[in-house]
């Protein structure tokens, strides 16, 4: 019989950018419209008798580099069980336009080894790495689109390593949108290629659950 493994009593904070705020600071506090809320949902309908402390501290516009900054305010004084990271695009984003501060592929792993490594060892949490995405397939050549499906595997890359270096759990999540955008255009999981929509929220909450689920 399949384990979800988030127990009773333990805290879950989820951790990342503008896809994991989702309006959570605003009208939708306090965890926000999208993945963070419906993977509390999720986990609330099927397990009502666990009573888990679930905080949402995304902050929308963040890098990893912002992530490090505010680590110790909002994630490590909450020493929680569990915390599950998405950040990425927006690195993506600034090293491409050399947006200021522009994150580079090795300061992203650095950031990133930093955050995870504070993380276990000052509060002994499981980790969950969720890859950065983006939800499109244009690879003609022609646009910008293009250019961040080309700059993207850098970042994922580090994500895997970074999973892989700190035993944590960890989630393909572009690859999983490219295999539903195999089969439905992307307008049905996102209004564009950054932010999902409803349904593309309802993906990332699924996966998140499949991969605490044993």
């Amino acid at each position: 019989m399949s384990e979800f493994l988030v127990q009773d009593g333990q805290t879950y904070i989820f951790q990342g950018d503008s896809i994991t705020d989702a309006g959570r600071r605003a009208a939708a506090a306090p965890f926000g419209t999208g993945y963070a809320k419906l993977t509390v949902d999720l986990v609330t309908a099927k397990y009502p008798e666990r009573k888990i402390k679930w905080i949402n501290k995304g902050i929308g516009g963040n890098r990893v580099t912002q992530l490090a900054e505010r680590w110790t305010d909002d994630t490590i004084r909450h020493q929680p069980d569990w915390v599950s990271i998405l950040i990425g695009i927006n690195d993506v984003h600034s090293m491409l336009r050399q947006a200021e501060p522009v994150v580079s592929v090795e300061l992203f792993r650095e950031k990133y080894d930093q955050i995870i490594s504070r993380t276990i060892s000052e509060t002994g949490a499981q980790v969950l790495l969720i890859d950065p995405f983006y939800i499109s397939i244009d690879s003609a050549g022609q646009d910008w689109r293009t250019v961040v499906l080309d700059a993207l595997p850098k970042y994922i890359k580090v994500t895997q390593e970074m999973a892989d270096k700190h035993g944590c759990r960890h989630i393909p999540m572009h690859d999983i949108y490219q295999e539903h955008l195999a089969l439905r255009e992307s307008e049905v999981f996102c209004p564009e290629p950054v932010h999902p929509g409803p349904t593309g929220h309802m993906v990332i909450a699924n996966a998140i659950v499949d991969a605490l689920t044993e």
